[in-house]
């Protein structure tokens, strides 16, 4: 059997066992250390914010946000409909509750029509917005920032997707009081887990830290006065990260050759890729398209997801949308009359974007799809 193409997976170049190898030489091994201060000044530098904090998971980041931005049992978080779990859960962790918000076509995120809605319904009970920027696309952040801003609740970016993307110049994961990024292992880099903490409030970022390492008092003894967690990234683990950013552009351009690649294969079908705006770059993390509906009735995602399946070749479903997961079954959900999410979800695929895949080997992934329409 062929080697099997990923949708996308770690790439790794040598650096990171420099890094990791300075921490085991040093023996420092356990949490905290060079590598998470000096990946923390990295990231903070490249993404344009005044500090960061190194956390074992970007839903961790997105944990501690949600809890500095006051939410409390009954507080309404306005967030984004169409996006992976991991955007909303956090606000469960904090006894909040999710209302949704339908997305737009024009880049898949949230819209700003149906966000006014949610925000002028809820009023005085909405405590924060939770967007996110689906597959590396930036959402409409002016819009987005202008209502929050209007209506004075918190704004949260998960930049977990979208780390080197912008919008008119500007890195995601600057938009929000509070920003999350994602080094999970299929991200554009990989920590092989992890997640960081971005704001440019300073005693925010600080407290992010305290919090994440089980909140102890300044004390010589073990003493604490509020609740923690064990969310801080160990040294080993920012090593891989620190060796892993010095290669970020290079990985971007090769995911935009992929989309490009597909886009311009792809002219010919009844196949639109995912969009974004002209004033945003995105990071084209992963490549997706959606099935024009004339063409449903003939070829759908999964029959092509299966087909790709057959021949070792992995391709995903478009995220489900949260309004329509039995979880949150119960939760409001804000339109303006397109179920723009549910669409692209019942007509998207993700498709195989690793970087290390070859131009002959996305030429037979492109073979494929071809022969199925």
């Amino acid at each position: 059997m062929e080697e099997k193409i990923w949708l996308s997976s770690p790439t790794m170049h040598g650096e990171e066992q420099v890094f990791v190898k300075e921490a085991f030489d040093t023996n420092w091994v356990a949490p905290l250390g060079k590598n998470v201060n000096e990946f923390e000044k990295e990231v903070s530098s490249y993404v344009g914010c005044r500090a960061a904090a190194a956390m074992t998971a970007g839903t961790h980041a997105l944990h501690l946000a949600v809890k500095l931005a006051g939410v409390r049992e009954g507080d309404i978080v306005i967030c984004s409909d169409l996006t992976f779990a991991a955007t909303v859960n956090p606000v469960k962790y904090e006894n909040g509750v999710q209302v949704f918000v339908e997305s737009e076509r024009e880049t898949w995120n949230m819209d700003p029509v149906a966000l006014e809605k949610g925000l002028k319904k809820y009023k005085d009970r909405v405590k924060a917005v939770i967007v996110a920027n689906l597959y590396g696309t930036p959402a409409k952040m002016d819009e987005i920032v202008g209502l929050c801003k209007k209506y004075g609740v918190t704004l949260i970016e998960d930049a977990a997707e979208s780390l080197g993307a912008t919008y008119k110049g500007r890195q995601t994961g600057t938009f929000g009081k509070y920003n999350a990024i994602s080094f999970n292992g299929n991200k554009i880099i990989t920590t092989s887990g992890g997640g960081m903490f971005l704001s440019d409030d300073e005693n925010a970022v600080e407290k992010v830290r305290f919090y994440s390492t089980q909140a102890r008092d300044v004390a010589p003894h073990y003493q604490h006065s509020e609740i923690g967690y064990n969310y801080r990234m160990s040294n080993v683990v920012a090593g891989i990260g620190r060796g892993q950013l010095l290669h970020i552009n290079e990985h971007i351009k090769l995911k935009k050759d992929i989309y490009m690649r597909y886009k311009e294969a792809f002219s010919d079908l009844p196949v639109e890729m995912n969009p974004y705006l002209d004033c945003s770059e995105p990071n084209f993390w992963l490549s997706c398209f959606t099935i024009n509906e004339e063409a449903m009735n003939r070829v759908n995602p999964e029959k092509i997801r299966i087909e790709l399946e057959n021949n070792n070749i992995e391709a995903r479903p478009i995220w489900k949308p949260m309004h329509l997961q039995p979880v949150y079954e119960k939760n409001d959900f804000i339109s303006v009359g397109d179920n723009v999410g549910e669409d692209i979800f019942r007509r998207g695929l993700c498709l195989p974007s690793d970087i290390k895949m070859t131009e002959e080997q996305q030429e037979n992934v492109i073979k494929i799809i071809k022969g199925l329409f």
